[in-house]
């Protein structure tokens, strides 16, 4: 019995210090966010320059899961992430009405652009974006379609629907169910042509022979919006610290940290919260 005892305080001991590790690990859980995120928004180094701003203004760290933008809102709505910010809006205003998202906010633009071989063999170089789409498949022109529900994926089923050729895309046209930067790198390594975001272009280092063909085109225009994931679907979700986020990146302060990130001079996201 007196062996026993003499574990006493030092079991009371322990168990006091299980408590403040359980405690610190509970605080250092509370003090991160989960946000699902399109490829687009990680791959051109936005999130790099931009959440250690966030950081220095809340204390709060964001842990980004990027994948295309219909993942992203079914990660959302599986209650895996805190906040979403991506760039498919008619999907997005879909979520929030369903009762998945709090509220939209709109955060930035670039735009979408096509970019392929530098000597243009389906001589669409300067065309609209529809005439070029149009085409490349009356020519079977080698197209590499992300093809995994992301954002940009859903803007180039816009645009062959446009063209006529939604269901008809030519024998050139390959989905990769893959991420911007692997899709460029198949399309830099088979001569093929991709829709890209500028941001992800600006920043993708094995160009080959890819060169920007088409650009401009106001149908071309890629917005971005942030909301965060209800907590009356997900109770778990931290509401409150998601709302931080996005009234930083909404904010003045937010909206020009996102101004001032470049890659060579050239800016790669608009901030427009505020229109």
């Amino acid at each position: 019995m007196k062996n026993m005892e003499s574990f006493g305080p030092l079991t009371i001991a322990c168990k006091a210090l299980s408590a403040v590790v359980l405690a610190v690990c509970g605080v250092a859980n509370a003090q991160s966010i989960t946000m699902a995120s399109t490829t687009s928004t990680e791959q051109s180094g936005l999130f790099g320059y931009l959440l250690p701003e966030f950081k220095k203004a809340s204390g709060l760290d964001v842990k980004v899961v990027a994948l295309g933008t219909g993942q992203a809102l079914d990660t959302a709505r599986r209650g895996d992430a805190d906040v979403l910010f991506v760039h498919d809006q008619v999907a997005e205003e879909k979520f929030v009405a369903d009762g998945w998202g709090v509220k939209r906010y709109p955060v930035m633009y670039n735009d979408f652009i096509l970019v392929g071989p530098r000597n243009d063999p389906a001589g669409v170089k300067g065309k609209g974006i529809v005439e070029a789409l149009k085409k490349l498949a009356a020519g079977n022109g080698e197209f590499v379609s992300r093809g995994d529900k992301s954002g940009t994926h859903a803007a180039e089923l816009r645009y062959w629907k446009l063209a006529g050729a939604d269901a008809a895309k030519g024998s050139g046209y390959k989905e990769c169910g893959c991420g911007m930067g692997p899709a460029l790198n198949i399309a830099a390594s088979s001569g093929a042509y991709v829709l890209a975001d500028r941001g992800t272009w600006l920043n993708f280092k094995n160009r080959a022979d890819l060169a920007v063909l088409v650009e401009g085109d106001t149908r071309l225009f890629n917005q971005y919006g942030v909301m965060v994931v209800n907590p009356a679907k997900h109770p778990h979700v931290k509401g409150q610290d998601a709302q931080k986020f996005v009234n930083w990146v909404v904010s003045p302060v937010g909206q020009t940290a996102i101004a001032n990130y470049k890659i060579g001079g050239e800016q790669l996201f608009f901030p427009n919260a505020a229109k």
